[in-house]
């Protein structure tokens, strides 16, 4: 049985250029989702926050305009069914990765807010990352790697293909055009290999190595079979 660790941000805000503070916290559908997933395929799932604190559903994710009411009712189900573990998360400060084979990060606008310049998140980012294992990071997630660094100070994504929300997704809000920087533009800048699709809001993976992105939230569902695919793969090969 695979043990998945989900990194939430405990952000519930997200402050824009001009200091206006937005409601933020974790996208719905890209936790339920994910997890609903790894949960049917009987791994064993465990969720984490910087200092412990109870993650905050982003509730624009669950608006009329965050998909389609069968999958906002789908969606809004499954979290109350974790509640549990959503209300009690562990520590990330006591968190260690090889206790797990599998790490996922889902987004939201929380990530940019606070794993963008978590030390801790960074550290454990760069020590899964090198360790080969599957290191997942959906939407806005990919903001948390920007904490991350290699001891000779280095980017360690530098040089990989990965996707996350693009200049144009995150644009669609009136609220996104106030961002202090974009994910798209400061991935590029940092030195990843940034991909997307050629239409926005269309599910969109990219698999470089042990790292594994997914561009918006109808990547969800996408980005996690894919995860299963390929452990429970390398698990009947091995």
């Amino acid at each position: 049985m695979a043990r998945v660790l989900f990194v939430v941000s405990a952000a519930d805000r997200w402050t824009l250029r001009d200091g206006q503070v937005h409601p933020s916290g974790f996208w719905g559908e890209e936790l339920a989702m994910p997890h609903k997933i790894f949960s049917r395929a009987g791994w064993e799932t465990t969720l984490a926050t910087p200092g412990g604190t109870v993650p905050t559903l982003d509730r624009l994710s669950m608006s009329r305009t965050a998909g389609l009411p069968s999958k906002l009712r789908e969606v809004s189900a499954y979290l109350d069914e974790i509640r549990g573990e959503l209300d009690d998360p562990r520590s990330l400060d006591e968190i260690d990765p090889d206790d797990f084979d599998v790490v996922f990060y889902p987004g939201g606008h929380g990530p940019m807010e606070d794993l963008s310049v978590d030390p801790v998140s960074g550290a454990l980012l760069t020590r899964v990352l090198a360790s080969g294992k599957p290191l997942a990071l959906l939407c806005h997630a990919p903001a948390a790697t920007f904490a991350a660094e290699n001891p000779d100070g280095s980017w360690p994504f530098d040089g990989y293909r990965m996707t996350g929300l693009s200049n144009l997704e995150e644009k669609f809000n009136s609220f996104g055009r106030k961002a202090k920087w974009l994910l798209e533009d400061r991935l590029r800048e940092s030195g990843a290999d940034y991909t997307k699709a050629l239409l926005p809001l269309r599910p969109y993976v990219v698999v470089d190595r042990n790292l594994y992105t997914g561009q918006n939230p109808p990547s969800s569902e996408r980005l996690a079979e894919r995860l299963v695919t390929d452990v429970e793969g390398a698990g009947r090969t091995a």
